[in-house]
């Protein structure tokens, strides 16, 4: 779960307007929810500190492709990328939106910087990044999908692959079969989800709800002070 600290977002924490008892309830509840949501999510301070992260976010820092942590404070694995991610950061603070790309020879990662509060309106202002979605082909509901409409093994690989930008002859190659077996298969496909063309059913997909997979145990990230995060 999320590093949980006093305050949160401005001058009110998770449970602002829930007293008692009820707001650790409230703050646990909705911490789990934002680890359902198949973004990177991080939250850093005005002195540039990662206060809280969900668990596709602490994957990713753990994963150390494009960002990591180093001391509480969100870095790129180069030095323009940490430049890149300064000045999203500094913009973010002064109450601008700023959306980063960030690439090398083998990976691309986008974040966004929003600004939680304006700085003329609080003495401590929150920057919120959301780390780019998940690959449609990890995202959960897209099996749920498959079976809702019953597509066989075979037919969910290959939607699978259509969303994963792959060809019918990529397709074929990668499964083994004829392309003749696999054209088969995506009339198929249209024919069950009642979608016209290809086009159509990756318009359809690419529009269902995120889903992450079930969370797994990961190494926890500098900022997290539990003994085990979840992924």
């Amino acid at each position: 779960m999320w590093q949980v600290g006093e305050t949160m977002w401005g001058n009110g924490g998770f449970g602002a307007g829930v007293e008692g008892a009820a707001a650790p309830v409230a703050n646990a509840m909705l911490m789990r929810m934002l680890d359902e949501i198949d973004y990177g999510v991080l939250v850093i301070d005005e002195r540039g500190r990662i206060q809280h992260t969900n668990h596709l976010a602490r994957h990713e820092l753990a994963s150390a492709r494009l960002v990591v942590s180093r001391g509480s404070a969100l870095l790129g694995t180069s030095a323009d990328h940490t430049t890149q991610i300064q000045q999203g950061l500094d913009l973010a603070l002064r109450g601008q939106r700023k959306l980063v790309l960030l690439e090398d020879d083998e990976h691309e990662l986008s974040l966004a910087f929003i600004p939680l509060s304006h700085p003329l309106e609080t003495e401590s202002p929150t920057v919120l990044v959301l780390l780019q979605r998940q690959n449609t082909s990890d995202n959960l509901a897209v099996r749920m999908f498959a079976r809702s409409k019953g597509l066989s093994p075979s037919e969910e690989s290959v939607m699978i692959g259509l969303c994963r930008g792959l060809g019918v002859p990529d397709i074929a190659r990668e499964h083994g079969v004829a392309e003749s077996t696999v054209r088969s298969q995506v009339k198929s496909l249209r024919e069950k989800t009642g979608c016209c063309s290809i086009r159509k059913l990756m318009q359809r997909v690419n529009s269902l709800p995120p889903v992450v997979p079930a969370l797994r145990i990961i190494t926890p990230v500098a900022q997290n002070p539990v003994h085990v995060a979840h992924f």
